[in-house]
Protein backbone atom coordinates (compact mmCIF):
# COMPACT_ATOMS: atom_id res chain seq x y z
CA UNK A 1 0.00 0.00 0.00
CA UNK A 2 1.54 3.72 -0.93
CA UNK A 3 4.94 1.53 -1.52
CA UNK A 4 5.90 1.85 1.76
CA UNK A 5 8.75 -0.65 2.90
CA UNK A 6 6.20 -1.96 5.96
CA UNK A 7 8.83 -4.67 6.90
CA UNK A 8 11.70 -2.16 6.46
CA UNK A 9 10.04 -0.20 8.78
CA UNK A 10 10.59 -2.54 12.02
CA UNK A 11 13.30 -5.18 11.00
CA UNK A 12 15.09 -4.39 14.54
CA UNK A 13 12.07 -5.60 16.24
CA UNK A 14 11.07 -8.71 17.14
CA UNK A 15 8.27 -10.25 14.58
CA UNK A 16 5.29 -9.71 16.98
CA UNK A 17 6.19 -6.33 17.69
CA UNK A 18 6.46 -5.68 14.16
CA UNK A 19 2.88 -6.94 13.33
CA UNK A 20 1.34 -4.75 15.71
CA UNK A 21 2.87 -1.81 14.69
CA UNK A 22 2.10 -2.76 11.63
CA UNK A 23 -1.84 -2.72 12.34
CA UNK A 24 -1.72 0.23 14.20
CA UNK A 25 -1.13 2.65 11.05
CA UNK A 26 -3.90 3.83 9.52
CA UNK A 27 -5.22 2.16 5.67
CA UNK A 28 -2.77 -0.73 6.17
CA UNK A 29 -4.08 -1.92 9.54
CA UNK A 30 -4.69 -5.75 9.26
CA UNK A 31 -4.95 -5.72 5.71
CA UNK A 32 -0.91 -5.60 5.44
CA UNK A 33 -0.32 -6.94 8.89
CA UNK A 34 -1.57 -10.69 8.21
CA UNK A 35 0.19 -11.06 5.01
CA UNK A 36 3.13 -9.70 6.40
CA UNK A 37 3.05 -11.76 9.77
CA UNK A 38 2.00 -14.87 7.49
CA UNK A 39 5.00 -14.44 4.74
CA UNK A 40 7.17 -12.40 6.17
CA UNK A 41 7.58 -13.60 9.55
CA UNK A 42 6.34 -17.15 9.46
CA UNK A 43 3.83 -16.82 12.12
CA UNK A 44 1.34 -19.61 12.68
CA UNK A 45 -2.05 -18.14 11.00
CA UNK A 46 -3.82 -18.30 14.80
CA UNK A 47 -0.57 -15.90 16.05
CA UNK A 48 -0.72 -13.42 13.03
CA UNK A 49 -5.04 -13.21 13.64
CA UNK A 50 -4.48 -12.54 16.99
CA UNK A 51 -1.40 -9.98 16.83
CA UNK A 52 -3.47 -8.22 13.93
CA UNK A 53 -6.84 -7.82 15.61
CA UNK A 54 -5.33 -7.11 18.83
CA UNK A 55 -3.99 -3.97 17.68
CA UNK A 56 -6.91 -3.07 15.91
CA UNK A 57 -9.30 -3.47 18.34
CA UNK A 58 -6.62 -1.46 20.53
CA UNK A 59 -6.73 1.17 18.38
CA UNK A 60 -10.55 1.38 17.89
CA UNK A 61 -10.82 1.36 21.91
CA UNK A 62 -8.38 4.37 21.59
CA UNK A 63 -10.64 6.38 18.64
CA UNK A 64 -13.77 5.14 19.77
CA UNK A 65 -12.98 6.89 23.42
CA UNK A 66 -10.83 9.49 22.88
CA UNK A 67 -11.95 11.38 19.46
CA UNK A 68 -15.16 13.62 20.81
CA UNK A 69 -12.46 14.89 23.94
CA UNK A 70 -9.68 15.48 21.11
CA UNK A 71 -12.45 17.38 18.81
CA UNK A 72 -13.75 19.27 21.29
CA UNK A 73 -10.33 20.60 22.90
CA UNK A 74 -8.65 21.34 19.08
CA UNK A 75 -12.33 22.66 17.29
CA UNK A 76 -11.28 26.32 16.65
CA UNK A 77 -7.79 26.45 17.88
CA UNK A 78 -5.80 25.47 14.70
CA UNK A 79 -7.67 26.37 11.88
CA UNK A 80 -5.02 23.70 10.10
CA UNK A 81 -6.55 20.85 12.08
CA UNK A 82 -10.28 22.16 11.77
CA UNK A 83 -10.04 22.25 8.70
CA UNK A 84 -8.63 18.85 8.19
CA UNK A 85 -11.25 17.31 10.74
CA UNK A 86 -14.05 19.13 8.21
CA UNK A 87 -12.29 17.11 5.38
CA UNK A 88 -12.40 13.74 7.08
CA UNK A 89 -15.63 13.58 8.71
CA UNK A 90 -17.01 15.05 5.43
CA UNK A 91 -15.37 12.00 3.70
CA UNK A 92 -16.68 9.64 6.34
CA UNK A 93 -19.87 11.27 6.14
CA UNK A 94 -20.28 10.36 2.37
CA UNK A 95 -18.96 6.62 2.23
CA UNK A 96 -21.17 5.78 5.60
CA UNK A 97 -24.04 7.94 5.47
CA UNK A 98 -26.33 5.57 3.02
CA UNK A 99 -25.23 2.67 4.74
CA UNK A 100 -25.72 3.46 8.41
CA UNK A 101 -29.52 5.02 7.01
CA UNK A 102 -30.42 1.16 5.57
CA UNK A 103 -28.39 -1.08 8.38
CA UNK A 104 -27.99 1.07 11.53
CA UNK A 105 -25.27 -0.54 13.65
CA UNK A 106 -24.60 -3.69 11.60
CA UNK A 107 -23.39 -0.89 8.61
CA UNK A 108 -20.59 0.17 11.32
CA UNK A 109 -19.64 -3.59 11.36
CA UNK A 110 -20.11 -4.27 7.72
CA UNK A 111 -18.25 -1.14 7.08
CA UNK A 112 -15.28 -2.19 9.22
CA UNK A 113 -15.60 -6.07 7.49
CA UNK A 114 -14.77 -4.57 4.26
CA UNK A 115 -10.76 -5.16 3.83
CA UNK A 116 -10.40 -2.12 1.20
CA UNK A 117 -8.18 1.01 2.22
CA UNK A 118 -10.15 3.43 3.69
CA UNK A 119 -12.66 0.86 5.10
CA UNK A 120 -11.07 -0.29 8.73
CA UNK A 121 -11.36 0.08 12.04
CA UNK A 122 -9.88 4.00 12.02
CA UNK A 123 -12.98 5.24 9.70
CA UNK A 124 -15.44 2.92 10.99
CA UNK A 125 -14.39 4.13 14.74
CA UNK A 126 -14.43 7.76 13.33
CA UNK A 127 -17.81 7.33 11.85
CA UNK A 128 -19.28 5.75 15.10
CA UNK A 129 -18.17 9.10 16.59
CA UNK A 130 -19.83 11.02 13.92
CA UNK A 131 -23.18 9.29 13.53
CA UNK A 132 -23.55 8.75 17.73
CA UNK A 133 -23.36 5.51 18.11
CA UNK A 134 -22.49 4.63 21.89
CA UNK A 135 -19.37 3.60 23.02
CA UNK A 136 -20.04 0.78 23.90
CA UNK A 137 -22.14 -0.36 20.77
CA UNK A 138 -19.05 1.40 18.46
CA UNK A 139 -16.44 -0.91 20.02
CA UNK A 140 -18.72 -4.24 20.28
CA UNK A 141 -19.73 -3.53 16.10
CA UNK A 142 -15.79 -2.38 15.36
CA UNK A 143 -14.59 -5.40 16.60
CA UNK A 144 -16.75 -7.69 15.47
CA UNK A 145 -16.09 -5.84 11.71
CA UNK A 146 -12.45 -6.28 12.58
CA UNK A 147 -12.43 -9.76 13.14
CA UNK A 148 -14.37 -10.39 10.28
CA UNK A 149 -11.83 -8.79 7.93
CA UNK A 150 -9.25 -11.11 9.18
CA UNK A 151 -10.75 -13.78 8.70
CA UNK A 152 -10.93 -13.04 4.62
CA UNK A 153 -7.59 -11.24 4.69
CA UNK A 154 -6.28 -14.13 6.01
CA UNK A 155 -8.08 -16.67 3.27
CA UNK A 156 -6.85 -14.64 0.89
CA UNK A 157 -3.77 -14.50 1.80
CA UNK A 158 -3.30 -18.01 1.73
CA UNK A 159 -4.77 -18.33 -1.44
CA UNK A 160 -8.16 -19.59 -0.52
CA UNK A 161 -9.79 -16.82 -3.03
CA UNK A 162 -8.29 -18.27 -6.09
CA UNK A 163 -9.21 -16.40 -9.32
CA UNK A 164 -8.56 -18.48 -12.87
Amino acid sequence: MFNIDYVGLFTSLPPQLAVVLIALIPIAELRVSIPVALGVYGMSVPEAIFWSVLADIFISAVIIYSLGPIYNFLAGRFKFIDKFFNWFFGRTRRRFFRKYEVFGNLALMLFVAIPLPITGAWTGSAASWLFDVSKKKALLYVSLGVIIAAGIVTLLSLGAFKIF
